[in-house]
C-alpha cells in the first residue's frame, strides 16, 4: 500500500521468512557458524532454540544457500507428524520415491538413500523447524536414524530447531540419549539495542530504500522497548509505523508515531499523531 510513497519494491518489514532480508546480528553470525560448523564437521545432531519471532526459520533458510552445492537437504516445517508421517515427509523432501509406505520400506529407502551419498562424498542435512512440538516416542524415532552410519562418519547431520520448550523436552529422562548426541547447541538471543537502527536500516536497503526514510532515535528506543529485540516485533512495530508515516506524508517516523503504531497493535484506541 505505501511502497510507492516510499520508493520501495517490496515491503521490508514482512513477518516471512525471507533469507534476503537476514540481518547477522552477533547472536545470528554465531549461530550461523556454530550450524555450519556442525553440518561440515559432520556432528550428526544439532540444536537451535530461541525464542518465538527470533528468525530461527529464517537462519535455517538462509544457512541452506551456504552449504556445499552437492549436499543434499531436507527441511521439514511442519514437524507435528506420527513417526511413520515424519519419516515419509524427509524422504519426500529428499526426493525419494517409495513404493511400500510401511516404516521398514521407508527406512531401508532413506538408508539406501544416505549410503549412495556416502560414496559420491556428498553430505546430508536434515532440519526439523518447531522441534518443540515434536512428541517424544518421534524424537526417540529420529534418533534411530542417527544410526545410519560408517566406520567414520554420520550419514546425515538432523538440526532441530524450536523454542526454548525444545530444551526441556531434551531434557526429560526418556529422552537422555537423545541429548547426549547433540553435539552444536546455540540458543539465538534477542537483537541487542544497538543492533536495532542496523536491522531497520539493513531492511529498508533490501527493499530498495535510497535513504530518505528516517526512524529516529526517540522512535528506534520504542522500538526496541515494544519488542525486546525480537525480529518480528520489531518488524510488526516498523511496517505500522510506515503505513502511518504513509496516511500522515511523512518519510521521518518519531516516537509518537511509533507509538501509535504499537497501540494500534495492541488493539488500543488512539488518538491521530501530528506528524
Amino acid at each position: 500500500m505505501y511502497l510507492d510513497y516510499y520508493g520501495l519494491k517490496e515491503n521490508p518489514f514482512n513477518v516471512t521468512s525471507d533469507p534476503s532480508f537476514l540481518f547477522l546480528s552477533r547472536a545470528h553470525r554465531e549461530a550461523l557458524s556454530h550450524l555450519v560448523y556442525g553440518i561440515r564437521e559432520k556432528k550428526g545432531f544439532l540444536e537451535i532454540t530461541g525464542e518465538i519471532g527470533a528468525g530461527k526459520t529464517t537462519l535455517c533458510k538462509a544457512l541452506l544457500s551456504r552449504l556445499e552445492p552437492e549436499t543434499k537437504t531436507a527441511f521439514i516445517l511442519n514437524s507435528n507428524l506420527s513417526e511413520p508421517q515424519l519419516l515419509q515427509a524427509i524422504l519426500e523432501d529428499f526426493g525419494i520415491t517409495v513404493r511400500q509406505k510401511n516404516r521398514i520400506s521407508l527406512f531401508r529407502a532413506l538408508n539406501d538413500f544416505l549410503l549412495e551419498e556416502c560414496k559420491k562424498k556428498s553430505n546430508a542435512v536434515l532440519i526439523l523447524d518447531e522441534a518443540q512440538n515434536i512428541k517424544p516416542s518421534t524424537l526417540e524415532g529420529i534418533r534411530l536414524l542417527s544410526n545410519l552410519e560408517t566406520d567414520k562418519e554420520k550419514l546425515f547431520q538432523i538440526v532441530l530447531v524450536g523454542q526454548p520448550e525444545l530444551k526441556a523436552k531434551l531434557d526429560s529422562p526418556q529422552l537422555a540419549q537423545l541429548k547426549q548426541r547433540i553435539a552444536v547447541r546455540y540458543h539465538v538471543r534477542p537483537l541487542e539495542k544497538d543492533e536495532i537502527r542496523q536491522y531497520i536500516f539493513h531492511r529498508l536497503e533490501v527493499a530498495g530504500s535510497t535513504g530518505d526514510i528516517n526512524f529516529d532515535d526517540q522512535a528506534v528506543e520504542r522500538i526496541f522497548e515494544y519488542s525486546g529485540g525480537i525480529p518480528r516485533l520489531i518488524n510488526l512495530a516498523c511496517d505500522k509505523s510506515l503505513l502511518a508515516g504513509f496516511v500522515g506524508e511523512t518519510k521521518s517516523i518519531g516516537r509518537g508515531v511509533v507509538e501509535k503504531s504499537i497501540c494500534e497493535l495492541e488493539g488500543k484506541i488512539t488518538e491521530p499523531v501530528k506528524v
